[in-house]
């Protein structure tokens, strides 16, 4: 064997002297060599222990590999130089979605089509685009003021509840791994910067969405009493047919709301507003509130007060509300019976010591309404549990606002009260420009004489604008508009013949 070596070992001198690089072909080959040969002696003893720890997860008790498996990683950590943060997407008792996690999923989105192998597709704001985002498992990288980080997202399944028919949601989270040296950059300024960018993408790549609760809903976990759809109402400012300088008025305040964050809370107010509209019916109030939604990018919840069980529910409802948002309840007057609740009381007990046990009990069998009092909607409006979440209106509609309790529209809960009435002139001109494309027609004069002296809604004058055959041309509509108008004349002016002479005596 020593021959044989020796004998090798001349070869390799003898070939050095004429080949030089053959000297470190051969140590190359000796090191590849020795690296086989560990790796073969390491085989069995990496064997060795995998055997061992099955045995010990299967022999161990549970608390026992829990004892070992934390302390072990605390260990490790001692020696690992990265740290790691976990973004969930689910927090609290009722799994409410973490705002943090759709900021972070908005922020990834803008480089993980560029960076990820697996993406997830949804439909954008305007629902033509596809906006793309990390799929499950998959992993993206980060670059921040010169700092590398890496963002992973994780799911695990979670198991069914037994006392529930629905299965909870499965649990998602975002893991950030980065260098133990950058942690102040990363916890103090990335973090922030993930959030505020992300919450500005999500803004402009979500679709909006009206929400409305359904009659008798009932909250189950994982989910909410709220459904929605896709919102999608094309009403803007532009489009409204109102006085400018008033359109203007309301525009500016709803911008400056926007823009007053910090101003909410340096006075020690929750950062919300109340807006009143109210106004003869067909005079767009309902398109007032989508304008508003339009102009803002808020999402809108439509809530329906009959369908409500009781304070508790309205409450409830309330919490799982969003930011940026617009919250409605319209025809509030027809809504519930607010308006006499107080007066009620009294007369309800009076009514009670005259009835019999047997019609009392039959009474509370029947009664199925809506047990939400004048005092739960105050309490929903500027209450305690009104300053949970922020940037929210609240907007009230009704046909008749002196039929509403005092309290309940006082300033404070609804700030701003705009009166929606009859067709002005210069609605009646965005109405034209609307439907005919007119800025200015010889007619005009002769409808400004008759609109400003009669009550007619906007939506009464658009059905007159509104084209009903490929015949029907501007100076067609314009006529039919001003008989309209004329017929509305002559009804007013023998009203009011007959309100003089109600029996029509002539002398």
């Amino acid at each position: 064997m020593y021959s044989l070596f020796s004998g090798l070992q001349n070869i390799s001198s003898a070939g050095e002297q004429h080949h030089p690089n053959t000297s470190t072909t051969a140590t190359m080959w000796v090191g590849a060599t020795s690296m086989a040969g560990w790796w073969a002696a390491a085989g069995p003893t990496i064997a060795s222990f995998m055997f061992v720890w099955a045995m010990i997860q299967q022999s161990c008790p549970p608390a026992v590999r829990h004892f070992f498996k934390k302390y072990s990683r605390r260990f490790m950590n001692y020696f690992h130089p990265y740290i790691q943060i976990s973004v969930h997407e689910y927090v609290g008792e009722r799994l409410k979605r973490s705002e943090a996690f759709s900021a972070v999923e908005s922020y990834l989105s803008k480089n993980s089509s560029q960076s990820a192998t697996r993406l997830k597709a949804e439909i954008g704001q305007d629902s033509t685009n596809l906006v793309l985002s990390m799929d499950d498992h998959e992993k993206v990288t980060d670059e921040f003021q010169g700092v590398k980080v890496w963002w992973v997202l994780n799911m695990t399944g979670s198991p069914t509840n037994s006392g529930n028919s629905f299965p909870n949601p499965d649990r998602r989270h975002y893991t950030l791994t980065f260098h133990k040296r950058c942690r102040k950059l990363i916890t103090e300024t990335y973090l922030k910067h993930v959030l505020g960018e992300g919450k500005e993408i999500r803004v402009r790549n979500r679709q909006r969405k009206l929400f409305t609760n359904g009659s008798g809903g009932r909250w189950y976990y994982g989910h909410t009493m709220w459904s929605h759809i896709v919102f999608e109402h094309p009403a803007t400012f532009d489009t409204i047919a109102m006085e400018p300088e008033k359109k203007q008025e309301i525009i500016d305040d709803l911008l400056t709301f926007t823009r007053s964050k910090d101003f909410y809370g340096r006075i020690g107010k929750a950062w919300k507003r109340g807006y009143l509209l109210y106004g003869p019916p067909g005079t767009g109030k309902s398109t007032m509130i989508a304008a508003m939604a339009n102009l803002l990018n808020y999402d809108v919840y439509d809530l329906e007060l009959t369908a409500v069980k009781d304070n508790t529910q309205l409450r409830t409802l309330l919490i799982e509300t969003t930011s940026k948002s617009i919250i409605v309840i319209e025809d509030i007057d027809c809504s519930l019976d607010l308006t006499g609740q107080r007066k009620k009381k009294e007369e309800k007990s009076t009514d009670d010591k005259e009835k019999s046990p047997k019609e009392s009990s039959k009474k509370e069998e029947e009664d199925t309404s809506s047990k939400v009092t004048l005092s739960g909607l105050l309490n929903f409006i500027d209450g305690i549990w009104s300053a949970c979440g922020g940037e929210r209106l609240i907007v009230f509609t009704t046909n008749y606002v002196e039929k509403l309790d005092p309290a309940l529209i006082r300033t404070g809960r609804m700030d701003k009260h705009i009166e929606l009435s009859y067709c002005s002139f210069e609605a009646f001109k965005v109405l034209a420009k609307n439907y005919l494309n007119l800025e200015t027609h010889l007619l005009f004069d002769q409808i400004k004489e008759l609109i400003g002296c009669l009550k007619i809604t906007p939506a009464d004058v658009a059905e007159n604008l509104m084209p009903k055959s490929p015949k029907d041309d501007p100076e067609k509509l314009l006529r039919k508009l001003i008989q309209t108008l004329e017929g509305v004349k002559s009804a007013a002016v023998e009203r009011e013949s007959q309100e003089v002479n109600p029996e029509g005596l002539t002398n």
